[in-house]
């Protein structure tokens, strides 16, 4: 992560590097291509620089094109460490889902077309985008994080297949 982090500050993107990924992993899911220049797409800003090919947000945006089409559901989000505080982890979680909308909604337009339970995760993850870190918890707390973690990582998937698998499904159909 030190290495995504020192890149995006040496190309002077004003996000986190946790942000950031979910822009990417946003746009990928909403269709946008998996091209070298996505931070001046998911960042809304056609005079960022494309990363170095080869580069840590090159490599950042190669592995979650590959884990998103993976059909075995190995998709990670990146999030600091488990022994990072709880708020740390849970700030970096909400920065996450904010990126992933923004990279979204770029893709999809206002209107993608979701299946029911799309459209509700989609929903909750705006919910969790709008949330503000916890500063302490307690072990239910840890467990429920690790829970939301999982969800968003499901929800993703799901949307991922609502917007870029169903349609490659339906050019196949036609």
């Amino acid at each position: 992560m030190s290495a995504i982090d020192a890149e995006s500050r040496q190309l002077a993107l004003a996000a986190s590097p946790f942000e950031l990924h979910g822009g990417l992993c946003g746009w990928l899911a909403g269709g946008g291509p998996s091209v070298r220049e996505w931070p001046a797409k998911v960042l809304a800003d056609d005079a960022l620089p494309a990363p170095a090919a080869g580069g840590a947000l090159d490599e950042l945006r190669l592995a979650s094109a590959a884990q998103l089409a993976d059909r075995s559901f190995d998709f990670a989000l990146l999030l600091p460490d488990a022994d990072a505080s709880l708020a740390e982890r849970s700030g970096a979680l909400f920065e996450w889902c904010r990126g992933f909308l923004g990279g979204f909604g770029l893709a999809t337009g206002s209107r993608p077309k979701l299946s029911d339970e799309g459209a509700e995760a989609l929903g909750d993850l705006a919910k969790l985008a709008a949330a503000q870190p916890q500063s302490d918890g307690d072990e239910e707390d840890e467990e429920a994080l690790v829970e939301i973690e999982e969800f968003v990582r499901v929800a993703v998937l799901l949307l991922h297949g609502d917007c870029v698998l169903a349609a490659q499904h339906r050019q196949k159909l036609n």
